[in-house]
């Protein structure tokens, strides 16, 4: 079961439903019987440290063949 947050399209009142992912439920206001809708919101997901950009898990120059084509580079090992 998840937490989802639903807005009340007449009175604007921000509340909490626990129901399944694929469950679609008919939602109502708690404070007036309105109809509601899901509020989505930006996840709390923050990528931090090494590992999570491209350049991470390379030693040396940040430009590869398969990146640059061979770019010419003079710290290109591909030069």
């Amino acid at each position: 079961m998840a937490r989802y947050d639903y807005r009340c399209t007449g009175c604007g009142n921000i509340f909490e439903v626990e129901h399944g992912m694929t469950e679609r439920p008919e939602v109502v206001c708690p404070a007036c019987g309105g109809a509601s809708e899901k509020v989505f919101s930006a996840s709390g997901i923050k990528f931090e440290g090494s590992g999570f950009y491209n350049t991470d898990q390379r030693g040396g120059g940040s430009c590869t063949e398969a990146t640059s084509g061979g770019c010419g580079c003079e710290s290109c090992p591909n030069a």
